[in-house]
């Protein structure tokens, strides 16, 4: 599978928290062909097996993005929104977007909006309709929206909405097509809804039952023009181990593992630790009586805005950190 072309596919899916089935469908086909089984549980979790004698690794790497659903159509057509999930009113302004049926849109502000302050409730979908008549003609209360910008790449960087967290989708995927043994038996779970409360990982986690659990999404590049410092890493300086976030303190025995790992197969790594947010790992390592529990974390700038920035060589770092940690024996050394 070529890196670039896979993300920009599933990146280009419809596939908002709650709404995912598009999104799972598109990757039970693609990981058919490298899976023992497949199965999509209740919530609409994809739980890809791998069957291994060893101890149970699970992986999650959530399929959902963030979006705008439509709360209120006004007279004149225009359509109000809330979000579904973590969206920033400042980062999306005059953006296009689009919904699950093709209808295309765009962001705006009403006239007394302060930009400076801008507010979910300052913010309208304008897809030309003409009246609350045509625009219900076209969209209903309750559809959701998600940014409408298309993958490009500029040097070595692929650009696009919604690597949070497609592109660890994409990982996990080429993950599978490269393994060549494995002694763990691997779940590769696709999850649901992570950007509302990880709600996916937790029944997944719960089901599978792991003995170590590894969480795969982005992380802040902190390494633009003036920009704080809330995580240590950079893009471009390899596969993020992360050490602690909101969520979860990694545990030191994961940690350790992929750290060596990582050095043992020459794979450029950084650690990493965030001062906020969360991962499907904060749900795992919680799950039942507790789970050896880390992540593998893509460095990702603009993290929710429409033009997400990956290094293609950090992305395949962490291909390689993923079959790394499939293929070693997690019953030695743990």
């Amino acid at each position: 599978m070529n890196t670039f072309n896979l993300i920009a596919k599933l990146t280009a899916i419809h596939g908002p928290s709650g709404r995912e089935n598009a999104v799972a469908q598109a990757i039970a086909e693609i990981a058919k062909p490298y899976a023992d089984d497949i199965t999509i549980d209740t919530l609409g979790n994809v739980i890809v097996h791998k069957r291994g004698n060893g101890p149970k690794l699970m992986f999650a790497a959530h399929m959902d993005s963030i979006g705008l659903i439509v709360s209120y159509i006004e007279e004149d057509g225009s359509l109000r929104v809330g979000r579904v999930g973590g969206v920033r009113p400042s980062a999306i302004m005059n953006m296009p977007v689009r919904f699950a049926n093709g209808t295309l849109g765009t962001v705006r502000a009403h006239g007394k909006a302060d930009a400076n302050n801008l507010t979910i409730d300052d913010l309208y979908l304008d897809i030309g309709a003409a009246n609350r008549a045509d625009a219900q003609s076209r969209v209903q209360i309750g559809d959701v929206a998600v940014y409408g910008t298309t993958a490009f790449q500029t040097g070595n960087c692929i650009v696009t909405p919604y690597l949070d967290n497609r592109v660890s989708c994409a990982v996990q995927l080429l993950a599978l097509e490269r393994l060549k043994e494995n002694t763990n038996d691997l779940y590769f779970v696709f999850t649901v809804q992570e950007e509302i409360g990880g709600r996916g990982a937790k029944t997944s986690s719960y089901s599978i039952d792991p003995d170590f659990g590894v969480a795969l999404d982005v992380t802040i590049a902190a390494d633009t023009p003036g920009a704080k410092r809330v995580c240590s890493v950079d893009m471009g300086k390899g596969a993020a181990i992360k050490v602690m976030d909101g969520s979860l303190v990694a545990h030191p025995k994961m940690v350790e593992r992929m750290t060596a790992l990582a050095k043992e197969k020459n794979i450029k790594h950084q650690l990493e630790v965030l001062t906020a947010g969360g991962t499907d790992a904060g749900q795992i390592h919680q799950s039942r009586n507790g789970v050896v529990s880390g992540v593998i974390s893509i460095p990702c700038r603009y993290v929710h805005t429409p033009t997400e920035m990956a290094d293609l060589d950090d992305i395949e770092n962490c291909v390689a950190l993923t079959v790394a940690l499939s293929e070693c024996d997690l019953s030695k050394g743990m």
